[in-house]
């Protein structure tokens, strides 16, 4: 990174990639961090970045966790050791959250 890009900033979500804002890769574990996020958020675990509120949305959640649960059926095989790691522990993680709030 040269010196005209160091304090350089790009919008929330994008990445800075020869000198431009870019989304960033599109990744099998960029894809699964991205569900983890959506089922964490609809647990109310993670804050609204805009209002800072919380919010518990057990559907939305149970959504979100049952289309990773989805997808580690259907990819069974053909996932690098790393990305069925980072599968297992995110749907394990969520499975308990899930189960302590629905209680």
């Amino acid at each position: 990174m040269d010196k005209a890009e160091e304090g350089r900033k790009c919008p929330e979500g994008q990445v800075l990639k020869d000198g431009k804002c870019v989304m960033p890769e599109v990744s099998f574990n960029a894809f699964v961090m991205s569900l983890n996020t959506a089922a964490l958020y609809h647990c109310g675990e993670l804050a609204d970045p805009e209002t800072g509120e919380t919010h518990k949305e057990l559907v939305l959640a149970k959504h979100a966790i049952d289309t990773l649960d989805l997808l580690k059926k259907k990819t069974a095989g053909n996932l690098t050791r790393d990305e069925e790691n980072l599968l297992e522990t995110v749907l394990y993680d969520l499975k308990l959250r899930y189960v302590k709030l629905a209680g």
